[in-house]
């Protein structure tokens, strides 16, 4: 089995490379993470996972910059439905559009949009910066097995997906009221959260991502 971290200029690709090889040596059998900015491996990998950080446009402009990823991702994932992890802005760009220094159109895969954070406490800070508990609300879902509420991830956000059907939301967390920590579609999921920075609860995420056959 092929993984694709794809890397289009943005994301620790290494950090969430070197967690994948780890969760792939705890999973077993010949499992393969290859970090490509090419169309055509991407489009014949088993598993694509798309890190990001920075600003939503930054990242949907550069993931739109290699000639023929958009086209090989919507082949890959909508068209044969390889199974698809988001991470961070990774995640976000499965919205219809992000809202930040002007409206930029998403992959539009989950229905919503990106905006700013707006906790109601105002002694809150901005970036969403550290841990914080998940609230598991798809208990049943495959790649959150073993995953309780009380769980704790690791955040660094300023932008939060919201998400136009409730029931996309597989996870949230509290920071002045919920966010969404994990959505999800069909063979889509993806986390606000870094799986790769969330010890344990994210290795336990990843493994389960890698044991994903739907």
């Amino acid at each position: 089995m092929r993984v694709a971290v794809i890397d289009y200029g943005s994301g620790n690709l290494r950090s969430a490379a070197k967690a994948l090889e780890r969760a792939a040596a705890d999973v077993g059998g010949a499992v393969t993470v290859e970090v490509t900015g090419s169309a055509a491996r991407v489009r014949s990998a088993d598993q694509i996972v798309l890190p990001g950080v920075g600003a939503f446009g930054d990242c949907i402009a550069g993931l739109s910059a290699l000639d023929g990823m958009r086209e090989a991702l919507t082949e890959a994932v909508i068209g044969r439905a390889r199974p698809f992890l988001g991470i961070c802005v990774g995640m976000q760009l499965m919205a219809d559009r992000g809202i930040e220094h002007g409206v930029r159109e998403g992959l539009g895969w989950i229905a919503g949009e990106v905006g700013p954070l707006r906790p109601s406490d105002p002694a809150l800070k901005i970036p969403h910066m550290g841990w914080n508990e998940l609230g598991i609300r798809a208990k049943d879902h495959p790649v959150l097995a073993g995953i309780e509420s009380g769980a704790h991830a690791y955040f660094v956000h300023s932008f939060t997906f919201r998400c136009a059907n409730g029931g996309a939301v597989y996870a949230d967390a509290d920071y002045g009221g919920s966010i969404a920590a994990i959505v999800g579609r069909d063979t889509l999921i993806g986390t606000q959260f870094h799986p790769e920075k969330s010890q344990a609860t994210g290795l336990a995420l990843l493994r389960n991502f890698l044991r994903w056959h739907p």
